[in-house]
């Protein structure tokens, strides 16, 4: 059988407007409204969709690996309402503010801990920094080719490879690899499927395992957190200037005039 494993991150609603969140001056975060929930990461959905296409037509395990600290175990449970069948959880404080290669760095080690695989699945980037980053960062230490961006993937029968449809500006590139293989699937996918109330019920009986740092024989001292210097909302101001004139023709010339003096026209 083959299997597949998910990344899949955890972050604030992204749906949430900008406009709720305040600054936390001492702490330099960003902070939601309070009571506004967690939820999985649309383009890490995404990933996970892909990997249920492919079990629609073929025998496959797909474990989902998810990092963080305080997961809330209702979210990432529901990857295994819709079809995932095992749940990593690396839940440690030390995971927590990591830059893009330290976090590819412990996903490539919970990876080699979890075992064999064929294929690897991630979103293009995360929902809150936008990096896009770790995928590819996963393949590197591992070793493993990786595709970017892609709208469809399948095994090929027969043999250990895999095909996939990268996504360009105008169509797509159909591209072949070895498996293993890390691909970073784009929204083209299609959204994640809705669990079903059954699916609810036999996720509660799906194995669900948590590692923290010491069970990857991580060093948290050796990871250099991201130090933000300063975060803040930008103050905005506007000035309305009331521009006179005997007609429209004269307000119309001392409007172009305005604008040649800032550079504007």
């Amino acid at each position: 059988m083959k299997h597949i494993i998910v990344c899949m991150k955890q972050v604030i609603d992204p749906e949430t407007p900008l406009s709720l969140f305040k600054i936390d001056s001492e702490t330099k975060k960003a902070l939601p409204p309070r009571g506004t929930p967690p939820v999985l990461s649309p383009f890490d959905e995404n990933a996970l969709e892909a990997a249920l296409k492919i079990k629609d037509t073929e025998e496959v395990s797909i474990t989902v690996l998810s990092m963080g600290k305080k997961l809330s175990k209702a979210v990432v449970r529901s990857s295994l309402a819709v079809g995932a069948d095992q749940l990593v959880l690396l839940e440690d404080p030390a995971f927590e503010d990591l830059e893009s290669t330290q976090s590819a760095a412990v996903l490539a080690s919970a990876i080699r801990k979890i075992g064999d695989f064929d294929l690897i699945l991630c979103g293009i980037q995360a929902a809150d920094t936008n990096a896009g980053q770790v995928g590819h960062g996963i393949a590197r230490i591992l070793g493993i080719p990786s595709v970017n961006i892609v709208r469809n993937v399948k095994f090929i029968e027969g043999g250990g490879k895999i095909e996939v449809e990268r996504v360009l500006p105008d169509g797509y590139d159909i591209i072949t690899v070895d498996a293993p293989a890390l691909v970073t699937v784009s929204y083209e996918v299609g959204i994640l499927r809705e669990p079903g109330v059954e699916g609810f019920l036999a996720a509660t009986k799906k194995p669900l395992t948590t590692w923290k740092a010491e069970d990857l024989e991580i060093d948290p001292a050796q990871f250099q957190k991201i130090e933000i210097l300063k975060l803040y909302c930008p103050e905005r101001t506007s000035q309305c200037e009331m521009i006179e004139g005997a007609d429209i023709d004269a307000k119309a010339e001392g409007l172009v005039k305005i604008l040649e003096k800032e550079k504007l026209i």
